[in-house]
């Protein structure tokens, strides 16, 4: 029997839609033959609690579900999570490998992946460097630039000159989703007014022209055993006066990602379709792409833009794998092999032999 943990959660605006997607993780895992599922929530408040592989999403809507176990994490070698058991005394909770499902904030953004590393823990997943610059949407947005393909300009908001590209605008969190907290603007100064309003925004945004030609195409991919690339799919907003695909139109419907309206396979040239596979090879390589992730482009029909990578997308992009047909199972169990081949991250003082040290003086005389 193999032991998986899935952990779903986290303190982000994305924290409901990451629960839906936990979820279905653990209950397909619960129908394969040969494997144990175990569930940890991530709650709102930053605590984490093993509990039932089985729930439903509506146990979770007052917070905390009912019987689940507090746990306590140790990020440190041998570390891990720890359930208080009988007499007061701790268990570790045990399993071989955790699914990372958690979108957005500090599930998404490498620094659960770096708690992991710290422990030694083997986990699907993108690695803490991936995860980060996947997220960072300056820093992603430059990497694009920087491999020669097409995106359209992005610049940090914040500053007093306006960036240097026409009106209207489109605001995005820098450090967040694909959907929470972006808005379209006509000037400069409502731009720099969201940075007061807007709470997704407190940690910086970025900005780019707004074009109300284009559309979006996202594609998924995965990493093992080979880089492969799903069917591409034209997202469809519920509603005609949309400005953006919002969060709305992704994941509200009954089941995160997989319910959202769109056109699968979307229905785009050959040329393009060669375009959106090619730049995905690249990015997949630039960006330590590991697990499963989905890329989103932007196109007029003719051109095509870069648009974001999400690193541990809606529902794991499972409704994507049309062509080639892979069912979630599937799915799940190559990533778990992959992170089970994975090289742990070793941390080493090696060159640190105390000479520094030895030869320092007094601290104080370092301060004059």
């Amino acid at each position: 029997m193999i032991n998986v943990a899935v952990i779903f959660g986290g303190p982000s605006p994305e924290h409901d839609v990451s629960i839906l997607t936990g979820l279905q993780a653990l209950r397909e895992l619960g129908r394969l033959e040969g494997y144990g599922a175990i569930g940890i929530y991530w709650s709102g408040a930053g605590e984490f609690f093993e509990c039932a592989s089985n729930l439903e999403a509506d146990a979770f809507i007052g917070g905390v579900p009912k019987g689940a176990i507090p746990l306590k994490y140790q990020a440190q070698m041998g570390g891990g999570f720890n359930a208080k058991g009988s007499l007061g005394r701790e268990r570790k909770v045990e399993f071989e490998v955790i699914i990372n499902c958690c979108h957005g904030g500090p599930g998404e953004d490498g620094t659960l992946s770096g708690l992991l590393d710290l422990a030694q823990i083997r986990y699907a997943g993108p690695s803490a460097a991936g995860a980060y610059l996947g997220m960072d949407k300056l820093a992603f947005g430059a990497l694009v630039r920087q491999l020669g393909l097409p995106t359209l300009p992005r610049e940090l908001l914040g500053f007093d000159v306006g960036p240097a590209f026409a009106s209207p605008y489109i605001i995005k969190p820098r450090f967040g989703g694909s959907s929470i907290g972006i808005q379209t603007v006509e000037d400069i100064q409502t731009a720099h007014a969201l940075l007061a309003s807007n709470p997704h925004l407190k940690r910086g945004a970025v900005i780019e022209p707004y074009r109300t030609d284009l559309y979006d195409l996202n594609i998924a991919i995965r990493s093992w055993p080979q880089l492969e690339f799903s069917a591409i799919e034209k997202p469809i907003r519920r509603s005609s006066d949309a400005e953006i695909l919002n969060y709305q139109d992704k994941y509200v419907g009954g089941q995160g990602m997989t319910s959202a309206p769109r056109e699968l396979p979307a229905n785009i040239s050959p040329d393009l379709k060669d375009k959106i596979c090619e730049y995905s090879s690249q990015i997949a390589k630039a960006c330590m792409v590991r697990g499963v992730a989905r890329l989103d482009f932007l196109s007029d029909g003719t051109q095509l833009f870069v648009n974001e990578l999400n690193t541990i997308p809606g529902s794991l992009s499972k409704h994507l794998w049309v062509n080639p047909d892979i069912a979630f199972s599937k799915l799940l169990i190559d990533m778990l092999e992959e992170a089970n081949n994975a090289i742990p991250s070793v941390f080493s003082t090696l060159g640190a032999d105390g000479t520094v040290l030895t030869s320092a003086g007094q601290i104080a005389a370092k301060l004059g």
